[in-house]
């Protein structure tokens, strides 16, 4: 099966997410509210499209990790999924 070819902005964040250097995170708050970014070389966290990176999770090509919780929010690093990995595996990871 074929994937969905991505637009130009999305295919830029999953660079950025398969960037080894780069940490990327998915922050969501108590309220709900959830924003996607990293923190910069320079320590300046720098926000990341929070649609595009929806879609990529929403289309199974990036999963998120074991999640970090505190009273205000929850964190969970970003990672791209396995290729060839079956959209059942990647959801088990994101459960």
């Amino acid at each position: 099966m074929t994937r969905p070819r991505l637009s130009s902005r999305a295919a830029e964040v999953l660079r950025l997410i398969m960037d080894q250097r780069l940490a990327v995170f998915l922050t969501v708050h108590g309220n709900g509210r959830h924003r996607y970014g990293y923190w910069q070389t320079d320590g300046r966290p720098m926000a990341l499209p929070t649609e595009e990176c929806d879609a990529l999770r929403a289309a199974g090509r990036i999963v998120l990790g074991d999640p970090v919780v505190d009273r205000s929010k929850t964190v969970y690093r970003i990672r791209a999924a396995a290729r060839g990995a079956s959209r059942a595996t990647r959801s088990a990871l994101t459960a």
